[in-house]
């Protein structure tokens, strides 16, 4: 899949697309329906279909200091855009400029002329330009005026609420995976490079594969049932601690996946880990043995709790 700079015009045969403008983190179910919906349109059309997202988040550009919050990554979200049918990935960087530009200016001056958009589909609640002044009224009506179509995708729900990012944070905040994947339609995946530790895991007989956590959210701390995909496509399952280690000093922040039946070295490549269910709060131990222990109850349960994956 192309990955376009928003920046850059838009030329050649990728202009005159249709649009799935939006931010498109997590690409939960919700968002799924404003892609397709854009994809369905395209493809009628015989156009390119592509998504536009943002990066950094807004909400990044203005509170720098929020606590990490993002559930995927660029490279992630490519993938996932070109499994869901697009043709190219358009990443609107979101600095000062951006910010500054009036919703009319946004329309005309970046969809129209600098992209080419021949269509624009959205979600209810997208918002856009300078101080939240544009929405899907103002879109739709100067798609009357000037020529391009725009679709407004009403929210998806679960039976429950309206499905939202904002709803999965919560449920990884609170532990649980299991309504996390729902909403995602896939368990929360963590994809980094696996870095050297103190190797504790390996002196307690459990080695692990130490990941930072970056920009991610950080789910509630403590021990999953995980799944790890390597670059060669091979799935492993295991057993995670998501912490700062409370047993060890000095504390540290980390990600420590142990795959089971598996001695291979991974320093220095790139995986993903997927939490599929939480099994217990981070805890520190008196003793190594009693850490042991636990580590080996730890397993046994994530190894049941992943039979069926």
């Amino acid at each position: 899949m192309i990955r376009l700079d928003g920046h850059q015009r838009i030329e050649g045969a990728l202009r005159g697309g249709v649009i799935a403008l939006g931010n498109f983190d997590g690409f939960h179910a919700g968002h799924q329906a404003v892609v397709g919906r854009a994809v369905h349109h395209a493809k009628d059309e015989g156009l390119p279909a592509i998504v536009a997202t943002f990066d950094p988040h807004p909400v990044r550009f203005f509170k720098p200091d929020v606590p990490p919050f993002r559930l995927t990554t660029l490279d992630q979200r490519q993938e996932q855009f070109a499994a869901a049918g697009a043709d190219a990935m358009l990443v609107l960087p979101f600095d000062a400029a951006l910010a500054g530009t009036t919703a009319e200016d946004f329309i005309t001056g970046l969809l129209l002329d600098r992209y080419g958009a021949a269509g624009v589909v959205t979600g209810a609640d997208f918002v856009f330009g300078k101080g939240r002044g544009g929405n899907v009224v103002t879109l739709a009506d100067h798609a009357r005026r000037l020529g391009f179509f725009t679709e407004m995708v009403a929210p998806v729900d679960d039976a429950v609420e309206v499905i939202s990012s904002s709803r999965i944070r919560e449920a990884l905040q609170g532990g649980d995976c299991e309504t996390a994947t729902r909403l995602l339609t896939r368990p929360f995946t963590v994809r980094g490079t696996v870095q050297h530790g103190d190797k504790n895991g390996r002196l307690l007989g459990f080695p692990t594969a130490n990941i930072e956590m970056g920009q991610y959210l950080r789910p509630r701390y403590g021990i999953y049932a995980v799944t790890g995909r390597l670059a060669d496509g091979r799935m492993l399952k295991g057993a995670a601690n998501l912490g700062i280690r409370p047993s060890f000093d000095p504390p540290k922040e980390l990600l420590e996946p142990h795959f089971f039946d598996f001695a291979e070295d991974l320093y220095g490549q790139e995986i993903d880990v997927a939490f599929h269910a939480f099994i217990r709060p981070e805890a520190k131990f008196d003793s190594m043995d009693a850490l042991m222990a636990q580590i080996a109850a730890d397993c046994d349960a994530a190894k049941a709790r992943l039979e069926d994956v």
